[in-house]
Order: structure tokens, then sequence, then C-alpha cells
């Protein structure tokens, strides 16, 4: 195992979300499958990162255990500091909750509730009260540009508009980092570049971005480019 790399996740104030020596494997009949194989990227705090490479290069894999929808088989991830690798079912819930807002391709919006109430659902799992979620939400929804959409269904929406409603919901409770999985896959040129734009902005404002993408011209937004093949980093760590 890389001790080194534990040690620099506990040293580094800069280090928002570090790996350490992690692996991922999926068991597929009577063959593993080695999703991930031995990876230690660090994020650090205020980037913008990309994620590329080929289908099957383990993209999505990495992402789900950046923002803890999964676990890794051996290895070490620290937010913050903090070992990760302990904590039950209910803490990591919560950590996902404070610490990690999700942007996915097909918007994940609830179809038949308005923008409002699509951005307030993490203030709620938070435990605010109406008054603070409608505020809260609202100030979001203004941030992506859609404070005059705050009552329209997804349906009444653009797709771009749906995706700046997700990108809204990420953001409503100011976490430590947003992660995107082909933020812009199911969106035309013009309006991915419109979504990449605000995913810029936000980064400008000192929000931690990481997208992951299989295109290059996606990828171009970022500051620097992680690319997977066959479960291990080729460039970027």
């Amino acid at each position: 195992m890389e001790w080194r790399s534990l040690a620099m996740a506990k040293r580094s104030a800069k280090d928002l979300l570090v790996f350490a020596d992690v692996y991922k494997t999926y068991q597929m009949g009577e063959s593993e499958v080695h999703a991930l194989d031995g990876v230690s990227p660090t994020i650090r705090r205020g980037e913008f990162v990309a994620i590329t490479g080929a289908s099957g290069s383990g993209k999505s894999t990495l992402m789900h255990l950046m923002g803890f929808l999964d676990t890794p088989t051996s290895g070490k991830i620290f937010l913050e500091g903090r070992d990760t690798s302990q904590l039950s079912e209910r803490k990591l819930a919560q950590l996902r909750n404070q610490n990690v807002g999700f942007v996915f391709q097909s918007f994940n919006l609830l179809p038949r509730t308005s923008a409002l109430s699509n951005v307030e659902l993490p203030v709620l799992y938070a435990g605010k009260s109406a008054r603070q979620r409608q505020k809260e939400a609202s100030k979001a929804l203004s941030r992506v540009g859609l404070k005059d959409r705050l009552f329209h269904t997804p349906a009444q929406l653009s797709g771009g508009e749906q995706q700046r409603v997700a990108i809204a919901r990420a953001l409503v409770n100011n976490p430590s980092i947003i992660l995107a999985d082909e933020p812009t896959g199911n969106l035309d040129t013009k309006t991915s570049e419109v979504i990449m734009k605000i995913l810029k902005d936000l980064n400008h404002a000192g929000h931690t971005i990481v997208v992951v993408t299989h295109e290059d011209q996606i990828a171009s937004y970022a500051k620097r480019t992680i690319e997977l093949t066959d479960g291990r980093i080729k460039n970027g760590s």
C-alpha cells in the first residue's frame, strides 16, 4: 500500500479528496473485473478536474467512489483529511448530503415537481425548515439563471434548463465538491457550452468541480485532466 499517499492525505490542507492505493473489483460469475487497479488521485480545494477515458476505463467507478456512492475493495479514501473507510452507511449518507453535489447526464429530476421543490430536496434531507429550504433553493436557482422558472416542472423546461436545475440542486447545500457525470451527454453543442460555462463560473467562485466526460471539448474547460486506461491512471494523478 502507498503509505506515503496516506501520510500526505493527512498533511496537506489543500487536499480535499485523496485516494490511497484504491482498488475496486467486481465479481462477474467466476471472473473478477478490476474496475480500478490501485489508483491514488488527489482532488485539491478549488480545482476544476476532468476525468476522461474510453468506455470501460473506470471513469464512472471512480466518480461513484468520489461521491461515496460505493466503497473500495481495498485502499482508503480521505475527505478533508478524514478517513472514510470505517464510516457506517448512515454516516456515509450524511457525508454525501453535506459534502457532495451530484449532476447526472439524465438530470434525475422528479417529473411532477417544480424546479424549486426539486432543488429543495437536499436541504430537506439536511433537516432545515420549509422557509429556509425555499430561500436557499431560490438562491441556487438564481445563480444558474432560473429565477423566473421556480415553479416550472421539468416537462415545461428545455433540456438545458433541466440540467441547470440539477446544477442548482447540486449546489444548494454548498458542498465540498460537485461531481458531474457526463453532464452534457443529452444536450446539443450550444447548450453544452452554456452548461460548461456555468460550471466554470462556479469554479471561479471557489467551488471544487469534477466532470466525467469522454469528450475532449468538454474536458478542455477543466484546469486539469485525469485520464484512465483499464482502471489505471494514465495521465494526471
